[in-house]
């Protein structure tokens, strides 16, 4: 079969070439957004997507509902009961709850806003490992500094030995396990997540309408133990807060934040019995310290670590109250004596005034050990990459 032969195009002279116009295209142009939508994205999304505000509001909606779904078939399983024992199995299996809950709501919420994983919230600093059994030995170590200072003055006495034989190991990993997820879930909620996303977001007079909310609720319920130290940590953070922000400093809104997230830290205390305003206040101090250690050392482990090893030293080891509760299967016995501001009296040692120097020193101790090498964290949450 022969290949089709194309007839050749027609010949156009220069004349003709000359005579035809050219054709102008007008550039394609969108029909402009309506303002409606505009204002409706500028309400919800920013520069680094779902505000952080809603982003706050949809973690902790579907934290609580993820504690009361597990609550209800926990219960429905016969795991835990209605009884509120402060025992290593209770305590074990309550904060399996929160720290399965928190899992579930972190990662829901690392896949709405587009991050890699969940550990994009604070948890992907250098040498983790190191950190977290740095942070576990600062823990016992202060909390024993504590423990020493009460027990010299003459404010804390000792008793008999409480556990012989093999039930000092087996009731002293169960409170390991179980204040393990208590530094998992408290850490988790504060110094990860709401941390990590308030210091995207947040400024001065967001902080400051917070805290004033958190005082006011506290102020017109009436409710709450220790609420005093509620005023004065919001108090003291008022005045560095307020020059941080009218002097601009670059990675101000990371100690906004910790403002912020330390008040809370203290709140979610003031329902425990025993309490009183130091313990609160001390709570809100440690949280912010524990806020410095994820700035120095780019994660939040250090923090997992300290509060893992302070829980278990105060409730297992020592066996002295915890926010006001004594653990069953405790190893030592101590018992507060003399006056309650500088005993604690039923807070426990976390009551007494020797506290406050002692968090201090632990804030020192994780700026001595980390704070050496150029902080990251700061515009961490600002330059976290989201997933495209």
């Amino acid at each position: 079969m022969e290949p089709e032969v194309q007839p050749p195009a027609p010949e156009v002279s220069p004349a003709e070439t000359a005579s035809v116009e050219p054709v102008s295209i007008e550039p394609f142009s969108p029909a402009p957004e309506p303002w409606e939508n505009r204002a409706l994205r500028w309400t919800f999304l920013g520069p680094q997507g779902l505000r952080a505000g809603w982003s706050v509001l949809c973690f902790v909606l579907m934290l609580a509902l993820f504690v009361g779904g597990l609550g209800l078939a926990f219960l429905h399983f016969h795991i835990i009961s209605k009884r509120n024992d402060f025992t290593a199995s209770s305590a074990f299996w309550g904060e399996m709850i929160s720290f399965l809950a928190l899992l579930g709501a972190a990662s829901l919420m690392a896949l709405i806003e587009r991050r890699r994983n969940l550990l994009a919230f604070n948890l992907t600093g250098p040498r983790p490992a190191m950190n977290f059994f740095s942070g576990f030995a600062v823990g016992f170590a202060a909390l024993s500094a504590l423990i020493g200072g009460l027990a010299w003055g003459g404010w804390l006495h000792f008793g008999p030995v409480a556990l012989s034989g093999t039930d000092i190991f087996k009731f002293g990993a169960l409170w390991c396990a179980a204040f393990l997820l208590v530094g998992c879930f408290e850490e988790g909620m504060f110094r990860c997540y709401l941390q990590f996303t308030l210091t995207r977001g947040i400024n001065f007079w967001w902080a400051l309408g917070v805290n004033a909310l958190v005082c006011g609720e506290l102020l017109l319920m009436g409710k709450g133990n220790g609420i005093w130290g509620i005023y004065g940590i919001a108090l003291l953070g008022l005045v560095p807060c307020l020059l941080l922000h009218l002097k601009k400093v670059e990675g101000g809104n990371f100690w906004q934040a910790a403002w912020v997230t330390s008040t809370l830290f203290g709140f979610i205390h003031t329902g425990n019995n025993g309490e009183n305003w130091i313990g609160i206040f001390a709570a809100a101090l440690i949280g912010f310290a524990f806020c410095v250690s994820v700035r120095v050392t780019g994660s939040a482990w250090w923090a997992i670590g300290c509060h893992a090893a302070w829980d278990w030293a105060e409730t297992y080891f020592y066996g002295a109250a915890d926010s006001g509760n004594v653990a069953t299967g405790h190893y030592l016995t101590t018992a507060p004596a003399g006056a309650v501001l500088w005993s604690g009296g039923t807070d426990g040692p976390e009551g007494s005034l020797l506290v406050l120097p002692i968090i201090l020193l632990i804030m020192l101790a994780v700026i001595a050990l980390h704070g050496r090498r150029k902080p990251v964290v700061a515009v961490a949450a600002l330059s976290d990459p989201v997933v495209g």
